[in-house]
Parts: C-alpha cells; structure tokens; sequence
C-alpha cells in the first residue's frame, strides 16, 4: 500500500490520483487531497491542506477507495479530520463578517454623507413664544436638546437667526454667543425680536426647529406681556418659584434673590414671607389680598459688568373646593309597579352649596353592585346628572328596571351617597301594585248612591209641599160651601 506522508495524516495514493485528477478538471491548483461530502458534481470541494506537498509515486493505489462523485470522498481510508472542517468554517464565518461589515460601513457613509449634504428635517416653530425685557440677559434652549440628550451623547448644535446665513459663534467675544447648546444675548436689546433656528446633529442624523423671541420695553406696562402664572389654595401655606434661572445659577448656593409685590419690596423675614432655599419663596396662610404679581430679581455678573435679571410671576389664590354632608331626600321606601313594566327609581341626593365632583352616588342590590348583580343588563343604573334649583347643589342616578320581575319584589335595593365629610344610605324595596281595587269598584257605586238619594229627596220635599198648601185652603173657607168636603177629599 502506497501513501503521502502529510504531518500527522496519511492520504492515500489512489485517493490521491483521484483527487488530483478532478482538481485539475475542475480548479487547475495542486492539492494533497479533499475533504468534503458531496452530493453532486456542481458542490465544489473544498481542499484540506496537508503539511507535505510531495507527488505520490505514479501506479500505486488502495484497493476500496471510492471513485470521484460518490456520496463521500475518503483519504486515508477515513472521512476529513475534524480540525480540517473547523478551520474551513472559521474562514467561512470570517468572509461573512467582513461582508456585513463592509455593507453596514458603506450604509453609514452614505448617511453621513447625506447629514453633511445638509438633508435636515425641519419641525416647524416652536409653539411657545419666549418673552423678555430688554437689558437683561437671555438664554435661548433648544427644544430637541433634551430628547438628544437622552438618545446620543455625542450632538453639535448650532444657532442662526432667519434673516442670516451666519451661524452664532462658539466665543464669548461679542454680545450673542453659544455655549452648551444654548443660545445667550448679554444683554438683549428689541433689536433681537425674531426667529431663531436651532439645529441639532450627530454623525447620522440631523434635524432643526424655530423659535420666536420677543423682547419688550421694560416698563410697567409690559408686565402684563411677561408673567409666569402661578396658583396657591386660598388659607394654605404655598411657595413662589422664581422661573428659568437655572442657566444663570448653576449649581452655587450662595443666591440672593429680592421679592417684590406691585414693585413694593417684601419683607421676608416677618410671618407672612419667608425666602426658602435661594429661588423659592413661601407664603404663609394666603388671603385673597395676596393674589396679584411679584417679582424676583437677582444679579448676574458678565466681564466684569452686573446685569438685573426679573421675572414677573401673577399668583392666583384659588378657594378650596367646599364639601357638604349629603342628604338623600329620595326614593320612598316602598315603589309600587306592575309586574312586566318598565320601572325608574330616582336617587336624589341634596348637596346645597358644595362641590358634587367628589361625592359619590351609586345603586346595590342586595349589597352587591347592579353590574356585578345583573350581568344581563334588565337592572341597570342610569347617567349621573348634576343640576342647581333656587342656588343649590343636587346630584341623581336612576335605578331602571326594564321590566320589572317577581324577583325584584324580594330583592333589597339601596341608594349610598359619600364623600370627605359623611356617609348615607336608603333602602327601598319595590312592591306590586294591586291589581283590584276598591276604590276603583266604589266610585261608580257611590255615583249611584248619591243620584238616588237625590231622587229621593226631591219627591220627599215635593210631597211635603202638596200638603202644606190643602191645609193653607181649609183655613181661609170658601163660599161654594159643597165643594168643601171634596177639596177634603182631594187632600186624602
């Protein structure tokens, strides 16, 4: 038996001579010997290389090596080592990594490149307009920072006003610069009323929004314009905040902030005001008087310059919702209805002057709620109605019947009303209405009794009459003295 010493394989001579020979026929390159599991001639072999490249010795051959095309290729007399499999299949996996990447790196160009074109989308005008007083500085944010901030670490923002190509400068150098994606004017003058343009962009995506500014006068008259609305309950303890200074304070502690209310300086160290941790203002037991605006100013320091910064806050005191014990002044206890009819049983409740949006008015049957207690839907519970009559407060659900059925006559109907202040409940049960009546039976019968006690009387009073008048002529006499016994006569 003839062999090719290969490192630590042996690959047979005939095996050999028949490789050879269909490499040459299909590849034209040299091998020691393939390894693969064929199934038909279009599968192309791949080639295990062994460590000795000698050329066999021409006629030696190994009885039982399979011919070129069978369902196996065998050398040595043994499939291919498993070393050799694994190696081609890391080279495998290796060219299919470097594919993925070179396309995943030729997607990320092309987007790129379309960013650098300038292919921005545009997201229209903020809705909210910014309003300042001139003198003041200002800082201008852009409405996506926040979203980049939290989506990519790594964004460029730039500024530029409508009416200009020139984007805002990185340097503090002049009176408008950029810093951190903000847009700051120290200090800002109506000349800067406009809109501004802020786009946001990392290496694969870019988009832009505008935003108005408005920058009054200072004077009294534009602080109407320029307020930040704020609420506090009326004889409740509450805090002013002094708005958008974070960009201006940073993280010191050391803030000194003035109060004001109608331009009037607040003393903060009485009862009624108290300055809390620098920007917060606490107002203790708010009357309606202290509804009106205040202001906060501090100063900011710019090269060497003070610059005020105001803001005008309007507080609104806002009486407490005031709550009533509520009284069920309906249904009766007991509700007639016929068996098989329709049937509505109002549930109304008297609130007087309080609130009804936190008082609650619901039906059960038998202390089990009507949808828990009639899944089919025949007893249901109608819409809540809230309604005033004479400047009181009433609130009603309706409990419907459709129809009415024998078990209901046995069933144990409550309407329950609660809320903060107090608790009620009225039962009420439905009964069936009679169906004879004596009442209904009577009313023709006593329309007899009284038209023939009428009759009655009336003949009575006309005989009593006929007798009073043959009386009347036997007193008086008369001439004809024979017709006296037959007027007496008459008279019988």
């Amino acid at each position: 038996m003839g062999s090719v010493p290969g490192g630590g394989a042996m690959c047979s001579t005939a095996c050999y001579g028949a490789a050879k020979k269909k490499e040459r026929k299909m590849s034209g390159s040299p091998a020691c010997h393939f390894a693969f599991l064929g199934i038909s001639e279009t599968w192309k072999p791949l080639k295990a290389i062994c460590s000795s490249r000698q050329s066999p010795e021409p006629g030696t051959s190994l009885p039982g090596c399979p011919q070129w095309g069978g369902p196996r290729l065998w050398c040595a007399g043994l499939a291919a080592s498993p070393s050799c499999v694994l190696q081609k299949f890391l080279g495998a996996m290796f060219l299919l990594s470097v594919l993925i990447m070179g396309v995943s790196t030729f997607a990320v160009q092309s987007e790129e490149h379309l960013v650098a074109a300038g292919s921005c989308r545009f997201h229209g005008r903020h809705p909210k307009t910014r309003f300042k007083v001139e003198g003041e500085p200002l800082v201008l944010t852009c409405p996506q920072v926040l979203h980049w901030e939290s989506t990519s670490a790594h964004v460029n923002v730039t500024w530029l006003r409508n009416d200009s190509a020139v984007a805002v400068p990185g340097e503090e150098e002049s009176r408008v610069w950029v810093r951190d994606g903000a847009l700051w004017i120290v200090p800002a003058s109506q000349a800067d009323s406009g809109t501004y343009i802020c786009t946001v962009r990392n290496a694969s995506y870019c988009d832009k929004m505008s935003v108005e500014l408005r920058v009054f006068e200072k004077t009294d008259a534009s602080v109407p314009l320029i307020f930040y609305p704020q609420i506090i309950p009326l004889s409740a303890s509450g805090l002013l905040v002094c708005p958008d200074l974070s960009e201006f304070i940073g993280n010191r502690t050391d803030v000194e902030i003035q109060w004001y209310k109608d331009s009037v300086p607040l003393d903060q160290d009485n009862q009624k005001f108290l300055n809390v941790r620098g920007t917060r203002l606490l107002v203790n037991n708010v009357s309606m008087e202290d509804a009106g605006y205040y202001t906060c100013a501090m100063t900011y320091a710019h090269k060497g310059r003070q610059y005020n910064i105001t803001r005008n806050i309007k507080l609104r005191v806002k009486k407490r919702d005031e709550e009533t014990i509520p009284v069920i002044i309906s249904p009766h206890q007991t509700i007639s209805a016929s068996l098989g009819s329709r049937l509505t049983i109002p549930c109304k409740v008297f609130l007087g002057a309080g609130i009804h949006t936190t008082t609650l008015l619901w039906w059960t049957a038998n202390n089990t709620f009507i949808e828990d207690a009639y899944h089919g839907g025949r007893v249901t519970e109608g819409e809540r109605q809230a309604y005033s009559e004479n400047n009181e407060n009433y609130i009603e659900v309706p409990l419907i019947f459709d129809p009415v059925r024998r078990e209901d006559l046995h069933t144990d109907f409550k309407c329950v009303v609660r809320n903060t202040m107090s608790s009620q409940t009225l039962r009420t049960t439905v009964k069936e209405a009679a169906t004879f009546s004596w009442e209904i039976m009577l009313a023709p019968l006593s329309l007899i009794v009284l038209v023939l006690g009428g009759i009655w009387m009336h003949r009575r009073y006309k005989r009593r009459t006929g007798k009073a008048y043959g009386l009347m002529e036997l007193k008086t006499g008369h001439p004809d003295s024979q017709s006296y016994p037959s007027k007496i006569k008459e008279i019988k």
